[in-house]
């Protein structure tokens, strides 16, 4: 390690969960028990000088099964250490998350081994990464690689302190402090996320997020039934009415530091338990439909992020809670319900409950005259079956609003996929008894009806874009890089997009 300047990053996780992160100057004097190295294939990534070091890797590789591949990882020891080789993949398919990945494998394995402190290099020779977003992305995916939900663990041991230093010479804080923020906001949320709908219903989301909001300085209001029906949001509504949970709309604001700008506003589909309603879904996986709060639960921690940085642009959080149940009261298969825009709306099926309550959130986004609306939800299975867990879908109106949201979610490691949004689509979402159905009439491009469905809800010259996270937002089983459950999708490129336009 080069020991002309170095700066840390601190990541604690306690049995309680409170995160706590803060930097030191200078820890080139504090011993570290594992140094990490990336590797893109045979290639390790380490800079200038190591000849040593280098030569001692290349003496364990010859006889190794560490090739370099995504989500590989090898410990070894060296002198008074131990190195964590990890892969970042062939350089032909790497994309940036693959970095915050290996990272955070690095971390998940070295933890599993017992190692609590960490040395990185503060700059690795890697094509088409700046040094500021290798920091932020290692040092981010770093944090993330220490959180495992064990709430409902009865033998869950309490987490030792660890941490993450970068060694080497620094030109600058601002990347590291940023990954310390970034990773302290995802860590806030994540048990949040994974909790299950009996733990996590509407009431309990809006009492977070109000917590949330006082610490991070941010304002907050809870719109709860009464203000619901009196401001006329009868697509939220009607989701919750087979439900004993009262439906929240959650309005998180960050002021900003620019009193002239225009808000941007960020809305997250959060149904804290999603059964289908009366067109129930098969019981076989409905166990996870937790996560289909997960739009969300990205949208909190994005604000968290937001605020942490302290960025210039005003922004607006929305969360639309609500949980989908069979009560008999619940909204019936061919009811006619009105959104908050005053749009009629007949319900074919009460699993396409999501698009409901974005209805009624884009509507009071809209209400804010923004600069421009994102929207963030676990929406259809048809995303999945078209774009798998690779890449997320975006639709939208705008094409630079979409091309900018592609361009931050590259940076970010995030990635996003345009679809087209046709006005056969539109027309598709037609009713002969409404203004609008909630499912299409053809059955067909399910992703691209429900986005045209929402756009309806978006008043013409207000820049919006649509972002279908379905087979993004959560893990069902362990990855080498994080534990199961939610991954906080889409909260990356959000914090990414919003200090791109500041």
């Amino acid at each position: 390690m080069v020991d002309q300047q170095t700066h840390t990053q601190n990541v604690q996780k306690d049995s309680n969960k409170n995160e706590n992160f803060s930097l030191h100057d200078p820890p080139h004097r504090t011993k570290k028990e594992a140094l990490i190295i990336f590797f893109q294939g045979s290639e390790n990534l380490l800079p200038a000088g190591h000849s040593a070091l280098k030569k001692q890797i290349s003496e364990f590789l010859k006889n190794s099964a560490f090739k370099g591949q995504a989500g590989q990882v090898s410990i070894l020891p060296f002198k008074d250490r131990q190195l964590i080789l990890t892969g970042l993949g062939e350089a032909k398919n790497f994309y940036n998350g693959l970095l915050e990945q290996a990272a955070g494998a690095a971390v998940r394995s070295g933890c599993a081994a017992g190692i609590n402190t960490y040395a990185i290099d503060a700059q690795i020779k890697l094509k088409g990464v700046s040094e500021a977003d290798y920091q932020l992305l290692a040092g981010r995916g770093a944090c993330w690689g220490t959180y495992t939900f064990t709430t409902f663990k009865s033998d869950a041991k309490k987490t030792p302190k660890t941490t993450l230093v970068f060694a080497g010479v620094v030109k600058g804080r601002t990347a590291i402090q940023t990954a310390e923020k970034q990773g302290a906001s995802l860590l806030s949320t994540a048990d949040l996320a994974n909790l299950p709908g009996n733990a996590a219903p509407p009431a309990k989301i809006a009492s977070w997020a109000k917590k949330m909001a006082k610490e991070n300085g941010l304002s907050c209001q809870i719109l709860g039934p009464a203000e619901l029906a009196k401001k006329g949001c009868g697509g939220i509504l009607s989701v919750a009415e087979g439900s004993a949970q009262d439906a929240k709309m959650i309005i998180l604001k960050h002021a900003g530091t620019d009193p002239k700008a225009k808000p941007i506003v960020l809305v997250g589909k959060t149904v804290t338990f999603d059964s289908g309603g009366i067109s129930l879904k098969p019981g076989k996986g409905m166990d996870w439909m937790r996560y289909d709060k997960c739009g969300g639960m990205a949208v909190l921690t994005a604000m968290q992020m937001i605020a942490r940085m302290n960025l210039k642009t005003p922004v607006v959080g929305i969360l639309g809670a609500a949980e989908n149940m069979p009560g008999s009261k619940a909204t019936r298969p061919g009811d006619i319900i009105k959104a908050y825009n005053g749009k009629t709306i007949e319900v074919l099926n009460t699993d396409a409950e999501g698009r409901l309550i974005l209805a009624d959130a884009l509507g009071l986004a809209a209400d804010l005259k923004p600069a421009a609306i994102v929207d963030l939800a676990t929406l259809t299975g048809a995303v999945i079956v078209a774009l798998g867990s690779s890449a997320a879908a975006v639709l939208g109106n705008d094409d630079r609003l979409i091309g900018n949201l592609i361009s931050a979610g590259a940076t970010a490691g995030e990635r996003l996929w345009q679809l087209p949004l046709y006005t056969d689509y539109t027309n598709d979402m037609k009713s002969d008894f409404a203004d609008l159905a909630n499912l299409s009439k053809s059955g067909g491009a399910g992703t691209a009806t429900a986005a045209a469905f929402l756009q309806e809800f978006v008043p013409e010259g207000i820049p919006w874009a649509h972002l279908d996270i379905a087979g993004m937002a959560w893990y069902q089983s362990p990855k080498p890089h994080q534990a199961a459950g939610a991954t906080l999708f889409g909260a990356r490129l959000l914090a990414q997009w919003v200090s791109d336009r500041d």
